[in-house]
């Protein structure tokens, strides 16, 4: 199979299991929202930075080096396997015998209980990253999906039996669990591969080395990731947190289905063509444009239409969140082009670069968020759409010396992309307006006004950015 076909053939299977889970996923989302309170979720939210620390260990360091590693084998795979496993191990009992001290900080006991339970997950995580890994590494996305659907379904039933139940906050918590161990146990099904008892100090100092930076790396961005839930969460109100991170998922929803996808796919990708700068620049700017051409309308017109959709998916409760929402769509546009930059520096194998990119970000984040805490939560979160306009440029830099492709040629290329959607959004706005006045449902200023967002969107994109149209077409039909 060409290179091209397997890129094609990963896209469809990974965009069908984002999609899947993420549809499967919303719903049972849906339900809970209108079970559960705005706290519970906020408890949760809270212990999310100390589950994503220990996942961090799996998804960011070792397992990248191996699917860069084209001549790795059984002893490479099963040595990763030992420390993965051995590593969570102890990051759990770390947590385990801080959970009090977690509790405290927040000053909400009942997240004792929570964290010992919940980060079980990355621990549970730990027995199938090898085998996901090598299911990515040879870019079998299909069995993924075959996995992955089961493991929310079971999980989603779970969660809302629970809910239904009056278990409150803990069906949010073993919703999780269940998803995890389900997973876990479907990759040793069917990845077909068992680690050996065989432990390589070699090959586990060659896959550190590189892996170590990308580690600490994701440990950083982790860490980052969630501290703007850590720092509502310590200086407001617990309510506040589950409207941020309602906000926060239902933002992630398109970016998380879209960039994942294209990110599982497009590392592997870009490894296998990481020596050839002048085609890993022209297929990195098919993607990039592609994936703004697909997110940027999408969290656009989601940030316009928020206020319908939050009271009649969520009900009024959860009308407070609608203002975080529309912020946090503005930095989930520039997301997975952050993420690309740095898969550049990836397969270029220069960790070290990834790393030093990080510690800039994470300072401005810091500064960034000592200088907005005074100015309440809003600010906060306006502080944060900035940084991730910053962060694509500090970003895309690097880039520019490895394959040539400059901040300023990236702004040029996603640009007219996100103006069209803009004024499509400004459509979007002036009818919503209008129906608003009048009276209609809620359901209806929802569908007139996607509809009408989309037509001028698509209309607007083949006039003035044609080849793009044309080249999402050509991945959606395969031809």
């Amino acid at each position: 199979m060409s290179l091209r076909k397997q890129a094609t053939a990963g896209l469809v299977w990974t965009f069908a299991q984002q999609f899947s889970n993420q549809i499967i996923a919303f719903v049972v989302s849906i339900i809970l929202a209108r079970l559960l309170l705005p706290e519970q979720f906020g408890l949760v939210g809270m212990v999310a930075v100390f589950v994503a620390i220990g996942r961090s260990l799996m998804d960011a360091g070792l397992t990248q080096s191996l699917i860069r590693d084209k001549d790795a084998d059984q002893e490479d795979l099963s040595t990763v396997f030992f420390f993965n496993l051995v590593a969570s191990s102890v990051i759990y009992l770390l947590i385990f015998f801080s959970a009090p001290l977690i509790a405290k900080f927040y000053e909400e006991p009942s997240l004792t209980k929570i964290v010992r339970v919940l980060c079980l997950t990355f621990v549970v995580s730990a027995f199938g990253a090898i085998q996901s890994t090598r299911l990515t590494k040879v870019m079998n996305f299909k069995t993924q999906t075959l996995i992955s659907v089961p493991s929310t379904v079971v999980s989603g039933i779970v969660g809302v039996s629970m809910a239904y139940s009056g278990f409150g906050v803990w069906s949010l918590v073993w919703s999780r669990v269940s998803a995890s161990l389900m997973r876990t146990v479907q990759l040793w099904i069917y990845s077909k591969w068992a680690p050996s008892f065989q432990f390589s100090i070699p090959k586990f100092k060659d896959h550190f080395n590189f892996g170590y930076k990308l580690t600490l790396s994701g440990l950083l961005d982790t860490i980052f990731s969630n501290i703007y839930i850590i720092i509502i969460g310590k200086y407001f109100a617990t309510s506040q947190v589950g409207f941020y991170v309602k906000s926060q998922s239902l933002k992630n929803l398109p970016v998380s289905n879209i960039s994942n996808a294209l990110n599982k796919v497009t590392y592997p990708l870009f490894a296998q063509i990481q020596d050839d700068n002048i085609r890993l620049k022209r297929v990195y700017q098919q993607i990039m444009q592609m994936v703004v051409f697909i997110i940027a309308p999408v969290l656009i017109f989601a940030a316009v239409l928020a206020e319908p959709t939050f009271r009649f998916l969520l009900t009024e409760k959860w009308l407070p969140a609608v203002p975080y929402f529309q912020i946090l769509c503005v930095s989930g546009i520039l997301y997975p082009l952050n993420s690309y930059n740095l898969n550049v520096l990836k397969v270029k194998g220069r960790s070290d670069l990834f790393l030093k990119l990080e510690i800039i970000k994470k300072v401005l984040i810091v500064i960034g968020i000592v200088i907005a805490i005074q100015f309440g939560i809003m600010a906060l979160l306006y502080t944060q759409a900035i940084l991730s306009i910053v962060a694509f440029y500090i970003n895309s830099y690097n880039t520019d010396k490895f394959i040539n492709y400059s901040s300023w040629e990236q702004t040029k290329d996603i640009f007219p992309i996100i103006f069209i959607g803009l004024v499509s959004g400004a459509v979007i706005y002036i009818a919503d307006g209008f129906m608003e006045q009048v009276g209609w449902l809620d359901i209806i200023r929802i569908l007139l006004g996607s509809i009408l967002g989309l037509v001028t969107y698509m209309t607007f994109s083949f006039i003035f950015k044609k080849d793009v149209v044309i080249f999402f077409k050509k991945i959606i039909l395969k031809k």
